[in-house]
């Protein structure tokens, strides 16, 4: 059987991160994917046991039921100090269908899109599959180069910023996110500033990029923040005339985000903040455990100022060698051109855990 396919589609591989994941012993460590390992709070599950008990089960609004729009725009207000009116979101099935959307929406055939590299898997693959063009490097100490940035945004149709980022864990700062962001707003390029990580910083301040202008798209998720990924809940804020052509690509690929996912956001929004404290807390606690453990052994690279990644210098050889004694960690290559000799670790799982993958990674490197 000849069959054919999109060549958007053969142009990209499966995210190599899963592909480490799903060919893993069964007694192995996983610091390889990007996923919180504390349960969702309680008040949140059981919100979502009374959606369903109530029968809130049926679709909901395109851009998302009310109440939810609301307490994202409070909260906007009240911990990035912007504002946002309801008309001017839309609640997504994960970040990764705001991303997805917003590239259908906003990008076209062979326009340029800059994004991080090393950076986040989706932005690239995203960026091939509506037909644009990914570029841009970071500097040494894993921060966006804004020079370089500034030179390749003329002409670009979009530039998306990551901070706190996957997979460095660098916090860009006040000046440099405004500096990005006015350039753009100058040249016409559209900011999409992915702030899934905002609430796990060590000793720096989050900087939202819309306070510095207007043609920005914020995308966010509780995923991360409330460790409730598999509940795919997401959302993106932006001037109405970008969600006005959004929606149209979230309604046909998606109609509504789950209904009883989203009265589960509705509570963690709304309810009990503790929960976020105690996980950026312990992620602390784990950075600086990790951190030192490999300093010790050795490897030199910049302390993650938030997230929960590592992203460490490492030739190949020794990759290789860690991953097939059982710790999963992912290669600077699964994340672009430009790191093939780093490796990314996460640290959301426990301090055993963590010490295990040093025992491990000093022993791989006696041999």
């Amino acid at each position: 059987m000849k069959l054919r396919f999109a060549e958007r589609v053969q142009s990209i591989e499966i995210s190599g991160i899963r592909k480490i994941f799903e060919a893993a012993g069964p007694d192995s460590i996983n610091l390889g994917l990007g996923q919180p390992d504390f349960d969702t709070p309680q008040h949140i599950k059981d919100a979502a046991i009374e959606a369903i008990l109530e029968g809130k089960t049926g679709y909901t609004n395109n851009t998302g039921i009310p109440e939810l729009r609301s307490a994202i725009c409070k909260k906007f207000e009240k911990e990035n100090g912007l504002s946002y009116d309801t008309d001017q979101l839309i609640v997504t099935a994960g970040a990764s269908e705001a991303l997805h959307i917003v590239m259908q929406a906003l990008v076209g055939e062979g326009d340029r899109v800059l994004c991080p590299d090393p950076g986040f898997v989706s932005y690239a693959a995203l960026a091939t599959l509506a037909g644009g063009r990914p570029v841009v490097p970071l500097t040494p100490d894993l921060h966006v180069d804004v020079e370089k940035a500034k030179a390749l945004m003329d002409g670009a149709r979009i530039i998306v910023l990551n901070s706190p980022a996957n997979p460095t864990g660098a916090v860009e700062n006040k000046d440099s996110v405004r500096a990005l962001v006015e350039y753009a707003n100058d040249a016409g390029v559209t900011v999409v500033s992915d702030e899934v990580y905002e609430h796990f910083i060590y000793g720096k301040q989050h900087w939202s990029a819309a306070r510095f202008g207007e043609n920005v798209i914020t995308i966010n998720a509780t995923s991360k923040t409330y460790a409730m990924t598999g509940w795919r809940l997401g959302y993106l804020a932006a001037p109405a005339e970008i969600v006005a052509q959004c929606v149209k690509v979230h309604q046909y690929c998606q109609a509504c985000a789950t209904s009883i996912s989203q009265y589960a956001a509705l509570a963690a929004y709304e309810g009990d903040q503790s929960p976020v404290t105690m996980m950026c807390d312990e992620y602390k606690m784990r950075r600086d455990l990790f951190c030192k453990g490999l300093a010790d052994l050795g490897f030199s690279f910049p302390v993650p100022e938030g997230a929960f990644y590592a992203f460490v210098p490492m030739k190949p050889d020794l990759i290789r060698r860690i991953i097939e004694n059982g710790i999963i960690i992912v290669p600077g290559t699964a994340f672009g051109v430009n790191s093939p000799e780093y490796a990314r670790f996460s640290y959301a799982t426990s301090r055993q855990n963590l010490n295990r993958a040093l025992d491990r990674i000093q022993k791989v490197m006696s041999e």
